[in-house]
């Protein structure tokens, strides 16, 4: 009897698993900023592919990289910067052979068109700064750097107020509820009341790189790697350049 209920056992766990694979579900873990873009590219992949379904998780890269690490769902994962892609790698939980690069971006400060702030150093006339969580998120990172770099980091500590990814950051900034922020240029082309007031000099910080990578579980999924190679393709470069993201 015990053979038996195992044999059952075995066999529903086969056509689970059969089940879940005929589904077309793919699941993304995609850095907040890419929002958007990756909304309209999936709409476009779905039409050619009706069978298929993409479940979109958006947040920090930090985030999402501890998520994957702890069992999450996620066949691609597509961060704000190296650092989490790499946390992952070290870990072995992306394919590493089909890595690579989706888009950049810029870093830029945010806020009411009033404000007079014009560069780095207008940052101390400000009494709250907006600024996504270093710890997790890549433009908090970003912005942390540049502060730093400029020599202002002290004097603005008490200013900054922590936000959970780039986009809580650009809707603080679009309430009024800080000065300005630090977000990226996509996100703040976005903006209906913020504006763009001046974009971080490049020289303050390392460029933002979104690496993209198939997870363990993405690389065995043929609809997964259909999507990641769509990812790749002409028309994700043309959505790419709407939304303001560079290419090179």
């Amino acid at each position: 009897m015990k053979k038996i209920s195992r044999l059952i056992v075995i066999t529903l766990s086969l056509l689970l698993i059969a089940a879940q694979a005929m589904a077309g579900d793919v699941n993304l873990s995609i850095a907040a900023s890419l929002k958007d873009v990756i909304n309209e590219l999936s709409d476009g992949f779905a039409k050619e592919n009706p069978g298929v379904k993409l479940l979109k998780n958006y947040g920090a890269s930090g985030a999402l990289a501890k998520q994957i690490e702890n069992g999450a769902p996620a066949d691609i994962f597509i961060s704000a910067n190296l650092t989490w892609m790499d946390y992952l790698k070290d870990k072995r939980l992306v394919e590493t052979s089909g890595l690579g690069t989706f888009t950049f971006n810029t870093l830029v400060f945010a806020g009411a068109a009033d404000k007079k702030v014009s560069g780095m150093q207008d940052l101390a006339k400000l009494d709250k700064i907006a600024i996504g969580s270093p710890k997790s998120v890549p433009a908090g990172e970003y912005a942390m750097e540049a502060l730093k770099k400029s020599g202002i980091d002290k004097q603005l500590e008490k200013k900054l107020v922590m936000a959970k990814d780039v986009r809580e950051c650009l809707m603080y900034a679009e309430r009024g509820e800080v000065d300005g922020a630090f977000v990226y240029r996509t996100d703040a082309l976005l903006a209906k009341q913020a504006k763009i007031l001046f974009v971080v000099p490049q020289e303050l910080y390392q460029r933002v790189v979104y690496p993209m990578a198939l997870t363990m579980a993405g690389a065995k999924n043929r609809d997964a790697e259909a999507f990641f190679r769509y990812l790749q393709s002409e028309d994700a470069k043309d959505s790419l350049g709407k939304y303001g993201f560079a290419l090179k």
